[in-house]
């Protein structure tokens, strides 16, 4: 099984959805800005769980969810005063 990086980044115009998504993500991934996520070495189908839920907070016709697969190796470079390869996630 292949794991991947990922950065979630959403803007939900309701308060009380944005809420409920920002407590669903911040279960698995770190939170780097106050709206855009880092979710390390994860498999697809966790993302594909993830989408499901997140499909079923969201009003489709008001707010957006990205989900971008990255390559942190090849394509970007981070620095961070967290540890972005283990972040702490509780």
């Amino acid at each position: 099984m292949k794991l991947h990086d990922y950065i979630i980044c959403y803007d939900i115009s309701d308060k009380k959805r944005l809420v409920k998504i920002s407590k669903l993500l911040e279960k698995t991934a770190a939170r780097i800005q106050y709206s855009i996520y880092f979710y390390p070495k994860v498999a697809k189908e966790c993302i594909d769980d993830l989408v499901e839920k997140l499909n079923k907070l969201i009003n489709q016709e008001e707010d957006d969810i990205r989900i971008y697969k990255i390559d942190i190796k090849n394509s970007i470079h981070l620095k961070s005063g967290i540890d972005l390869q283990n972040p702490f996630v509780i």
